[in-house]
């Protein structure tokens, strides 16, 4: 309540809108969700979340135009058309959307036919993140996540013929039955259906911490040296066919402003991914939503009923937050230029935050000439900079100025490069 009462006058505001549920289980799926077809399920969530946006508004300072909304779930379209409607009708009569801001929703082709894409478009979402995978059949099977070719192609074409400015394609790598020649053809269909944007993610297979994954059989799942080939294959895919890798697993074509921003200097991540946004504040509604405003990060209960409770008692659902220290955002910003811009300069951040960069980061340095020796980063006085190989290993880089990683156990459950 702190951050919300004290933003800055003039930060832009950015809303995050978690919808959890799904018609269906996707078995590699790790995101928080609930699955059933009940939509008086989404109908009493819809009445929680109306509540719980009053109640931010009531409690927000600062400017409340909306420069970036985004729904992520779950499945976002899970919602019918009435309730897409409803929901865009909560938000925008508390938080008016910007004019030329970035508004968009992650899409399950399966629940977004045609004439749902249009009424996206008429309650004002402009970009889509479709949610594809694989496009071979028995990739498709053994996920639990049939969705032909056609399917995908028509969702993209009505949102393109509705005047959404971007789509952006999820993709997986490492999935039970695929294979590095399956993976090309999907690749081939891919590039037919030529999306602004690709995120090519690495499936994490950890059926301990998601139960779905226990419906996938070890044995189907590719080898590393296989799932590297598929990787490599589509790094080298996409740049030749007009995209540029951005990093973190995403590809922009070169003439989309993310290309453009990264070029510039002027990249942006948070939650929602790459952006070419200034930073913003952003709040995040719904069941399991982490906020991120004014230095401090605030989390929802991961389950509905804590969620309701909290809500309908009156008082926002915020069951956990941390507020950063000066030398959270100090690293906070090395991990962010790096991941966006590979390449630190060293002089900006001493003049940025007050400190003597090799003295402060002496420790990760020191970690950083292993990297050095085999090619993922050239270190200088001056700078740092992440090599074109090194790119692809962007994270492992960045992690090593994580402190609170490099002090917990689970940095022993991450591969060494170096």
């Amino acid at each position: 309540e702190e951050a919300l009462a004290n933003r800055e006058a003039d930060k832009p505001l950015s809303l995050y809108v978690h919808i959890p549920f799904c018609n269906d289980i996707c078995f590699y799926c790790g995101c928080n969700k609930q699955v059933t077809r009940d939509h008086s399920k989404s109908a009493e969530y819809l009445d929680v979340l109306d509540k719980e946006i009053e109640l931010v508004k009531g409690k927000i300072s600062g400017k409340t135009t909306v420069s970036q909304l985004h729904f992520g779930g779950g499945s976002p379209t899970f919602l019918n058309n009435e309730e897409i409607e409803r929901v865009m009708g909560l938000i925008t009569s508390r938080f008016p959307l910007e004019e030329g801001g970035e508004f968009s929703i992650e899409v399950d082709p399966r629940t977004c036919p045609p004439e749902k894409v249009q009424t996206l478009a008429k309650v004002g979402l402009n970009r889509m993140s479709c949610g594809v995978q694989d496009f071979n059949p028995d990739v498709q099977k053994a996920v639990n996540r049939i969705q032909p070719f056609e399917m995908t192609r028509d969702t993209m074409q009505a949102a393109r013929e509705a005047g959404f400015h971007s789509i952006n394609m999820d993709l997986i790598y490492g999935l039970p039955k695929q294979t590095r020649k399956s993976f090309e053809k999907t690749l081939d269909q891919v590039l037919e259906l030529s999306p602004d944007r690709i995120a090519l993610y690495h499936y994490a297979h950890l059926p301990n911490h998601f139960p779905p994954q226990r419906r996938i059989l070890d044995a189907d799942l590719p080898g590393t040296v296989e799932k590297v080939h598929i990787m490599m294959d589509a790094i080298t895919r996409l740049t030749q066919n007009g995209y540029r890798y951005i990093g973190m697993d995403h590809f922009a074509k070169v003439t989309d402003e993310l290309a453009i921003a990264q070029q510039q200097g002027k990249l942006q991540r948070n939650f929602q991914g790459y952006s070419t946004r200034p930073d913003c504040d952003m709040v995040a509604l719904g069941v399991s939503a982490i906020s991120n405003v004014h230095h401090c990060y605030a989390c929802n209960p991961r389950e509905l009923p804590a969620y309701y409770e909290a809500i309908r008692s009156g008082r926002l659902a915020t069951n956990r937050g941390y507020k950063l220290s000066d030398e959270d955002q100090l690293r906070h910003a090395v991990i962010m230029t790096i991941m966006c811009q590979f390449r630190i300069v060293k002089a900006e951040i001493e003049a940025r935050f007050g400190i003597a960069f090799d003295e402060t980061f002496a420790y990760e340095l020191r970690k950083l000439q292993n990297y050095q020796k085999v090619g993922f980063v050239e270190l200088t006085p001056e700078e740092i900079v992440v090599s074109p190989k090194g790119k692809i290993f962007v994270r492992a880089v960045a992690m090593q100025f994580d402190r609170y990683l490099r002090e917990s156990d689970r940095a022993g459950g991450y591969s060494k490069i170096a």
